[in-house]
């Protein structure tokens, strides 16, 4: 039997399969220590087209933002969007960090980007219904902001 291990996926690999799954996406990647992938994608035939940016720096981590339509809609008698990071930035809540359900060694096309587009599938119901269906531990306004704060500082 095979030991799996937690190697991270080299950058050039991540962009091949990038080019794979989504050929006409814009990559850009600076050696094996970041890239970023930018492509619209639609989460249902039904849904709107929403344009995802995913970033990745070996330094910082993944991160995935909603770049357009920004900024995105909120349910109504909301004034928060639900599970993310940033609200100005609509970085999206795509995984919970501490119990290690994302790492580098896990190719994005097969997670990052179909759970944004999960996300993005909630995110509609949750307009249409003002109920977020998509699980996930609750973010309250104060670390959302803290976060916000963090990342301001950061850049």
């Amino acid at each position: 039997m095979r030991k799996r291990t937690n190697k991270p996926i080299p950058l050039f690999q991540q962009e091949a399969a990038l080019k794979s799954f989504f050929p006409d996406s814009k990559i850009s990647r600076k050696s094996d220590s970041e890239i970023t992938w930018t492509h619209t994608v639609k989460p249902t035939p039904l849904s709107a087209a929403y344009t995802l940016l995913l970033h990745y720096k070996k330094t910082d981590g993944a991160k995935v933002y909603v770049v357009s339509p920004k900024p995105l809609r909120l349910a109504e008698g909301k004034d928060r969007l639900p599970h993310v990071y940033n609200q100005a930035e609509q970085r999206l809540c795509l995984y919970f960090p501490i119990t290690n359900e994302w790492n580098p060694s896990m190719l994005y096309v097969k997670t990052l980007i179909p759970w944004a587009c999960e996300w993005l599938m909630h995110y509609e119901i949750w307009v249409g219904t003002g109920e977020w269906k998509g699980g996930g531990i609750e973010h309250d306004e104060e670390n959302n902001e803290e976060e916000e704060e963090k990342e301001e500082r950061e850049n």
